[in-house]
């Protein structure tokens, strides 16, 4: 008998996201409570289902410490914090005093002002400073300004344990990186440019194994190798 015609069927990419949301996404409601104010005040923060990936990530590696650099309002922090549990330390950098004073407020009212740490400053100084310092983190998540990734990658790479991984958020850009620079507006060249380079840098870099994912507005993975 001939083979049957395979049918094909168009999917809606939202709606299945959606779908999938509500199948393995749980919120605490003090979280949820937060993910609504930054939605209404237009503060970016991760998206739910990069929240559910981080989550499985996190649950998975079990980081002691984590290197958060882009705090805003602190909600990643936070959701950090209350996946990994109290034996987890972060130290989150922001540069935004405003965003510094908000995610401040938010640690101390919802218990995790002993867990997290905040550092004001520009990352492109305290990265080095904590380098000096022979800090090392087993998971770093990158989700700062973009056009500043590739800077910030040479000292998260020496920041980074081996067996640790490194998350960056945002690295499709609406899926601009796909595009030729001509076809991207003039104001958005540098960072399109800058991020092509950043995850040229990824995929080349010897001592990373990465993988990049559509999760939210793409997703960067990379596992720092161990040495043999």
């Amino acid at each position: 008998m001939p083979p049957k015609e395979c049918r094909t069927m168009e999917i809606d990419e939202e709606r299945l996201l959606t779908f999938i949301e509500t199948m393995n996404f749980e919120q605490d409601p003090e979280m949820e409570a937060l993910e609504e104010r930054a939605l209404a005040g237009q503060i970016p923060i991760i998206r739910r289902d990069t929240q559910c990936l981080l989550r499985f990530l996190l649950s998975l590696q079990q980081p002691q410490r984590i290197l958060e650099i882009g705090t805003a309002i602190g909600f990643s922090a936070l959701f950090m914090a209350r996946v990994c549990g109290r034996k987890t330390k972060i130290l989150t950098i922001e540069q935004d005093e405003k965003r510094c004073e908000a995610a401040r407020e938010n640690f101390a009212r919802m218990d995790g002002a002993g867990q997290i740490s905040l550092k004001e400053g520009d990352a492109r100084d305290i990265l080095p400073q904590c380098r000096r310092e022979g800090q090392k983190f087993d998971l770093i998540f990158m989700d700062a300004a973009k056009g500043q990734y590739p800077v910030f990658l040479r000292e998260a790479g020496m920041l980074l344990s081996e067996g640790g991984v490194l998350v960056t958020d945002n690295v499709l850009q609406n899926g601009t990186v796909l595009e030729s620079r001509y076809a991207v507006e003039r104001r958005d060249r540098t960072i399109h440019a800058r991020m092509r380079a950043y995850l040229r840098e990824l995929l080349l870099d010897r001592t990373l194994i990465t993988t990049v994912l559509s999760v939210g507005d793409g997703m960067a993975l990379s596992y720092k190798k161990r040495k043999q």
